[in-house]
């Protein structure tokens, strides 16, 4: 579970470096921050999913 919350963390702060790559017109720090969020956030909401599927059964 730990991991979920570090995982969580990194996106929430990749969203605020999107927001600034943004509003800077730096497009490639865009994709890669972008990119970034949308991985990390994916992997945090997976893996508490995973933890909560675990231990209801």
């Amino acid at each position: 579970m730990v991991l979920a919350i570090i995982f969580l963390l990194v996106a929430i702060v990749c969203i605020f470096g999107t927001l600034r790559s943004i509003k800077n017109r730096n497009f490639l720090a865009v994709f890669f921050a972008g990119a970034t969020t949308l991985l990390f956030g994916w992997f945090s909401i997976m893996t508490i999913i995973s933890e909560i599927s675990s231990m209801v059964s």
